[in-house]
């Protein structure tokens, strides 16, 4: 036991253990002699039998309950609070982070978990988007800041490419069709489109590709995701609409490997969530039926669309075939509105919209395969207009909340429908036809420049495009929570510091 002549210069106390006496606490102050006096040891302060078995006169440091004087306690006040070492929370999402964490902050992060289980995703979130926070909810980044761009960034940005993108195949049926050469719209409109479609999705997909580098927990977070899944669907639709649009005298150097390429991901992703639709168990379509899931069907018809032009057949009609099994079974889904299916907010108004993207594209898709519009290419654009209908006339309906990235939902299904018209136009010409052809042109085109216009102003001037990505931050278990802990271990150092003296 060190005396108090040797110790006399420290400001600071420390407690030692005997194994058969009970808690002694012995107090140095400077210029003043020791203090000791017993007490018993309480209970949140206990001590592992290792510790006992070495002498206490080779420790210098104690795992155990510190009564620190004055001075010290002034000093420790000064230190950095524990929200404002919250930066290494988002180490836990970062694919390098160059050291280990402790065992306390991989519970906290969920670090040794591969990320939150599909019933964790109901419990800490809400809304039928699964994008709203629960009150009871605390999240693994710091909600008070603004997190870094990367993580901000979703994997539904890829909308913008898909209604940019579905533009250049539109001028190029208007360009092209017997049916509107009375408006001698050139071709270079849909090269101009067609370049820019390239030059954003190369821009996305770089940012994204960012983002799967230096935050890939990130992004298995947002493919594991009941509702996001969905969007991983949208880069192979967006390259099937560049391999559309493209201007008809690049068009025909095209080989039909890049069909193959581009329908293989596609098939793999449809493997993996239709099996999870129909025996997935909390991934069952009935509980996570969602107007996304739209998404997930539109490419089978998409890619049906460019095989049929590039001159095959079977692979196109099986895409077909299985994106009109599956339609069927999500149209009825998401049109009985089962308990399970909240209603959306204002907010995801725009993707109704998808309701008319799969019969617009199915339509024109059957025409390509079968040569003419007939009955069977009929049935489902007739389908898609009665919906279009049905939604335009509802203008209350999409009015009344702020621009977000969501917007672009109304792009490609409004491409998608005057498409299809224009095909139809083509095997029923008449005034109306036409005219009806023109009218959902236009109310497109503008509606996606409104759209780019509102997403530059959003993006650079207001900068509010991209909020923090609350999806991909929950905590692995409802009671893992950062603030929490430190605040129950705060509390029973205090409680072991009362108890001791």
């Amino acid at each position: 036991m060190p005396t108090a002549e040797t110790t006399h210069k420290r400001s600071h106390s420390v407690s030692a253990i005997d194994d058969d006496r009970p808690f002694k606490v012995i107090i140095f102050h400077e210029n003043s002699a020791s203090v000791e006096y017993k007490t018993e040891l309480p209970s949140s302060c206990q001590y592992d039998d290792s510790f006992h078995s070495t002498p206490i006169k080779h420790h210098r440091s104690f795992s155990g309950c510190l009564h620190l004087s004055f001075s010290s306690a002034k000093k420790f006040s000064k230190l950095p609070r524990p929200e404002s070492l919250g930066d290494k929370r988002y180490d836990s999402f970062k694919t390098w982070t160059g050291e280990k964490s402790t065992s306390e902050d991989a519970e906290f992060t969920g670090e040794g978990d591969s990320f939150p289980a599909v019933k964790r995703y109901f419990d800490a979130l809400q809304g039928p988007d699964l994008d709203t926070l629960r009150a009871s909810e605390v999240l693994v980044l710091p909600k008070e800041k603004t997190w870094p761009f990367l993580l901000r960034f979703p994997i539904s940005s890829f909308g913008m490419c898909l209604g940019v993108g579905s533009q250049a195949m539109l001028w190029k049926t208007l360009a092209t069709s017997p049916s509107m050469k009375f408006m001698n719209i050139s071709l270079k409109i849909n090269l101009f489109l067609w370049l820019a479609s390239v030059l954003l999705f190369s821009f996305v997909c770089l940012i994204y590709a960012l983002k799967i580098i230096f935050y890939f927990e990130a992004v298995r977070r947002e493919f594991y995701h009941p509702v996001r899944i969905n969007f991983f669907f949208a880069p192979w639709i967006a390259c099937l609409f560049l391999a559309i649009g493209l201007p008809p005298y690049i068009a025909k150097s095209i080989h039909e490997l890049l069909w193959h390429a581009l329908m293989a991901p596609i098939l793999c992703l449809e493997l993996k969530i239709y099996g999870m639709w129909m025996l997935g168990g909390e991934r069952r379509l009935s509980k996570v039926a969602n107007p996304c899931n739209h998404l997930a069907v539109v490419g089978n018809f998409v890619g049906a669309l460019l095989g049929a032009s590039m001159g095959l057949k079977e692979g196109p009609i099986f895409f077909f075939a299985v994106g009109v099994a599956h339609y069927i079974v999500l149209f009825v889904t998401l049109y009985q509105r089962l308990p399970t299916n909240e209603t959306l907010p204002k907010e995801l108004h725009p993707v109704f919209f998808l309701f008319i993207a799969a019969p617009s594209v199915a339509g024109t898709a059957w025409a390509t395969i079968t040569g003419e519009f007939s009955i069977g290419a009929r049935i489902p654009y007739f389908i898609a207009m009665f919906l279009y209908a049905s939604l335009a006339v509802r203008v209350n309906f999409f009015r009344g909340f702020r621009f977000s990235i969501t917007w672009w939902a109304y792009t490609f299904p409004m491409a998608g429908s005057a498409i299809a018209t224009i095909r139809y136009t083509a095997q029923v010409n008449n005034v109306n036809t036409r005219t009806l052809s023109l009218s959902l042109a236009i109310i497109s085109s503008f509606t996606a420049l409104f759209l780019f216009i509102c997403t530059i102003l959003h993006g650079f001037v207001f900068r509010d495009l991209f909020p923090n990505d609350i999806a991909i931050a929950i905590a692995i278990s409802h009671k893992k929570s950062k603030e929490k802990r430190l605040h129950l271990v705060s509390s029973d150092m205090e409680a072991c510091n009362l108890n001791a003296c």
